[in-house]
């Protein structure tokens, strides 16, 4: 069975809440995030684009969408990875960011990869 595009692009993601960038009598919950961008195909794969979506704790959704990502638009060579930080404001102390990037493979092949649901929760949230 051969490999698609989007299975050769492997997503992983750590998340931190910042609480001294947060204010929560203000209802603002600061998050950072690291996503590793990971090639495990056999053609390098541009990133071109991001598409985001994100929930706060009551429902709220906000999309966001892009150029690249954190001002670049990385070239992930076969066996190679590209590793970013970001962040994100919510106005509850829990969400979630799910989305996609927009994908240029070396043989002029785009796709979109996949970004799976991540949690956003401030330490102690959800006790």
């Amino acid at each position: 069975m051969s490999q698609t595009l989007i299975d050769t692009i492997h997503i992983a993601v750590a998340t931190r809440f910042l609480s001294e960038q947060s204010l929560p009598e203000r209802n603002r919950y600061a998050f950072a995030y690291t996503i590793t961008i990971s090639n495990q195909g056999t053609h390098s794969a541009q990133l071109l684009d991001r598409q985001w979506l994100i929930t706060d704790g009551n429902g709220k959704e906000e999309q966001v969408s892009g150029p690249g990502v954190v001002g670049e638009q990385p070239t992930i060579e076969p066996g190679n990875s590209h590793t970013y930080t970001s962040g994100c404001i919510l106005e509850t102390p829990i969400g979630t960011m799910q989305g996609s990037y927009g994908m240029l493979c070396a043989d002029g092949r785009k796709f979109r990869a996949p970004i799976p649901l991540f949690r956003l929760t401030k330490p102690n949230a959800l006790n």
